[in-house]
Parts: structure tokens; sequence; C-alpha cells
């Protein structure tokens, strides 16, 4: 049997709704948007079928995503506004060069990793309950006249196993405190949930798959047997004023490209928007509640947006567009081996290969150069209890304090080119993907026991495959 036709029997037996295609290997994982790039700027490219006027505001919607905000007033009116608290001064701040965040080097303050806060209970839409004093997510920076929540603290524990041959190994697990607190101390059954800036390409293209196919891989998962039962978040969706399918952050808790965007431009930045009018300060801040705002002058009916719709669209319009890159050396014979076994471990019922793209629901924000496309993003969108050692134990919508949605896989090789490090899972915690896998637990106990199994060369074979997606 020649490669190719053992890669398309992998994939077949991976996930039978997998139709052939004239991509068998999955190369061009986003289809005709796919780009041929790695270095530094791999994910900053847009989709290669866009039209020239839709270049055009990709570009623009990218000065907007990676320039400095500014404290308010300033000369520069459609660029003030930042904070008065916030985590990054841009969204690049977070996701530098398009990419995937970090945990802080030893001394220094979160960026790309933000911790969510809330309290037990049901928050408006079935969402959480913000910390009464602090809000839903902790912000350690402030612009001048206010005071920064606070000091993020991060130690670790080490966690040692060893393989089946007897290979060693060690996992660190995170804790995390806060110090210097600006505005007295938090609740007592404080719940804390990290989460890493992920990397953004093919944001879009997920955005135009079906919800019916989402729903229908939790439907074929009911139904099979063994531990893996994904289910689907559903969130309220400020932009549409709906609720709808969960697709975007690490518990599927955000519905839209529109919503996420917005949303952190408001916790991250500061950055009010008619979808978010009111700045992130709670009773307790009053110095927050105080600062000047940005933008445009006040208006009749109160403050206007700091953003105004149509910056903030070509923002979204932005990351709905960047291209994933093309998959590297697909017929490399180790990356071959890999493949096998990741289907034989069971990987990919979780990590669902391939789709094919309907119409995005948010077309206003999109193109129809992402639709119909065939693509390989190695993801169910589902939700999955991943076991103890993964718990944040902060229930989100539907997700419960277990469970964590499947991250795309397509450019995990690339992480280090773009920015320098190879840490994966919510918070960042391991360091390769041999480590994220070592992690897995609950629903993908199975999985990881097989790893454990494996030879060297073996592990060696599927770490390069999942790098090369």
């Amino acid at each position: 049997m020649n490669p190719k036709s053992l890669v398309s029997l992998v994939l077949f037996s991976t996930f039978a709704q997998a139709a052939p295609t004239d991509d068998p290997l999955g190369e061009k994982v986003g289809g005709d948007t796919t780009v041929y790039a790695t270095g530094r700027n791999a994910f900053s490219f847009p989709a290669a079928n866009l039209t020239d006027p839709e270049q055009t505001r990709f570009v623009i919607g990218n000065s907007f995503f990676k320039r400095n905000w500014v404290q308010a007033p300033a000369s520069t009116k459609a660029r003030d506004g930042l904070g008065p608290h916030f985590i990054a001064r841009s969204c690049g701040g977070c996701h530098f060069n398009d990419g995937r965040g970090a945990p802080p080097e030893a001394g220094e303050q979160p960026v790309g990793l933000l911790l969510r806060l809330s309290i037990p209970g049901v928050g408006a839409h079935g969402g959480v309950v913000a910390e009464p004093v602090y809000g839903d997510q902790f912000n350690n920076a402030a612009i001048r006249g206010v005071k920064p929540e606070g000091k993020v603290n991060i130690t670790h524990t080490e966690i040692n196993g060893v393989f089946a041959d007897g290979t060693p190994y060690t996992l660190h697990l995170p804790h995390y405190s806060f110090s210097d607190l600006a505005y007295g101390p938090m609740a007592d059954n404080l719940l804390i949930s990290p989460r890493i800036a992920p990397q953004l390409i093919g944001v879009g293209l997920l955005e135009a798959i079906d919800a019916a196919e989402i729903q229908d891989n939790a439907r074929r998962q009911s139904l099979q047997d063994g531990p893996i039962k994904g289910v689907a978040n559903q969130v309220w969706d400020a932009p549409s004023g709906q609720m709808m399918l969960g697709r975007y952050g690490w518990k599927a808790n955000v519905a839209s490209i529109a919503h996420q965007t917005a949303g952190a431009f408001n916790g991250d930045i500061g950055i009010t928007s008619s979808v978010f009018p009111d700045e992130a300060c709670t009773a307790a801040q009053h110095d927050c509640l105080a600062a000047t705002s940005g933008g445009q002058q006040q208006g009749a009916q109160g403050k206007a947006p700091e953003i105004d719709d149509q910056t903030l669209g070509d923002v979204v319009f932005y990351q709905a567009t960047l291209a994933p890159p093309a998959r590297r050396a697909p017929n490399d014979a180790q990356v071959l081996r890999g493949q096998k076994l990741f289907a034989e471990a069971q990987c990919g019922t979780c990590h669902r290969p391939s789709y094919v793209t309907t119409a995005s629901p948010n077309p206003q924000f999109s193109s129809t150069a992402l639709n119909g496309q065939r693509i390989w993003p190695y993801t169910d969108l589902l939700l999955h209890d991943m076991g103890e050692a993964l718990a944040d134990g902060r229930a989100d919508g539907q997700a419960s304090g277990r469970q964590w949605k499947t991250p795309p896989l397509w450019g995990v090789g690339l992480i280090k080119d773009v920015n320098g490090h190879d840490r994966l899972l919510h918070d960042g915690r391991a360091r390769g993907v041999l480590e994220a896998v070592l992690w897995h637990g609950g629903e993908a106990e199975t999985s990881r026991a097989r790893v454990l199994n494996m030879s060297p060369a073996e592990r060696d074979a599927l770490v390069k495959f999942v790098e090369s997606l």
C-alpha cells in the first residue's frame, strides 16, 4: 500500500465521515485559504483566496489589533481609552505574532495568561457569577491614577512518572495565588481558572462549521462504546443577543469571534464598545469608576464607545481571515507512522481531523472565501472531562469544573517558530506535545495509557505527526 493510501485509510478509521478528497494528507489544512508559510510570521498571513478589497480590510484590522492603545485623554482619539485596568495594551500583546501566549518567567507578571475569577452560582444567561470586588478576571496593570488590582503569583509542584520502557518524566503542576491586592481581600469561596491566549489561525473557518456537525459529534460519541462522551456548550452571544453553540475559549464559553473580540477589548485592554459599553470596574473600585474615558465625546445618552463598530468589525474580520499554514512534510515516513499511532490511540475521536465549512453565521465579519472549504483542524469543538489533574473546579455555562474544549491542533508545530516556546494546554503548563498528552485523564485516560506504553521511537513519531499539523 502506498503512503497516500495508508493515510487515507488511517483518516477513515479515525473518523468515518471524513470523506475522500483531493488532499488526502490534509496538507492544505484550510483548503483554498491555506498559505505555505513558516517562521515567526507564519500565523499572520491573510487567507490566500481573499479579494483585493478584503485584503485591504485585513490590513486595517491588523493595525488596530497590533498597535497599542493609550490612556485618555490623548490626541489620538482613535486609539485612546486604555484601561482603567488592563493586562495588555493591544490584542497583539497577548497574541504576539497572532500566536500563543505563555506563562510568565520567574519575577514577571502574566500577559498572555489571564486568570478568570468567579464565585459559585449561576449568573445571567447561565454564565458565571463574578467575584464581587475584582470582577470576572484579574487585571494586574492600570493607567496612571488607578491602582492595579494586584499581582499574580505562580508556584509549581513536580509530578514524577515513568513510561512503560522505564524512561522517567516530570510534569510541573502550577498553583495560583494573588498578592498586593489593591481593593481588599477576595471572596473566601473564590474560583480561579487560568486561560492562555491561543494561536488565532483558522478561527473564521471554525465559525463556518455548521453547528449541526458539532452537535452530531456529540451524538456519535454518545452512541459509541467507551468513556469519550463530548458535549456542546450553549452560551450567550452578546452581539446577536441569543444563546448559541460555544466554539471559542478553553471551555467553549464564547459563541462568536465578534463576542470574543469585544469581550477581550473590554476585559483585557479596557476598551468599551457597543457590545460591552461599560468599563470593567466593580463598585468597590472607586478610582477605576472615576477614570476618564477615551474615544469620542460623550453623547446625549452618556459615554460613547471607545472603539466604534466599524473598527471593531475590521478587527473581527482580521482574525476571521487569518490563514492556517500548510502542513510540513506530510509524506515523511515518521510522520505517517505517527499518524497511524494517533488513530490507534483514539486521539482522533476528540481531535476530529476534517470538516467541510458552510457559511459563517456572521457574514458581516467574515468572507465567502471561507465557505465550502475542506479543512483539517483536528477538533470536535466539544467539552470533555479531562480528569482531576487538569480540573479548575470552575463551571462555565454548561461546562463543568473538569471539562475543557478540545483545542484545534493545526499550527501546533509552528508555535516554536512564531512565539519561541512550546507551552500547551489551557494554562501553558505542558512543555511540548508529549507532556500535554501525559496530562490527559478522565475521558482520555485510555489514550494516555496507550502513549505511556509506546516505545521511544513511537512517541517520537506521534509527536512529529502532531507537530506536522
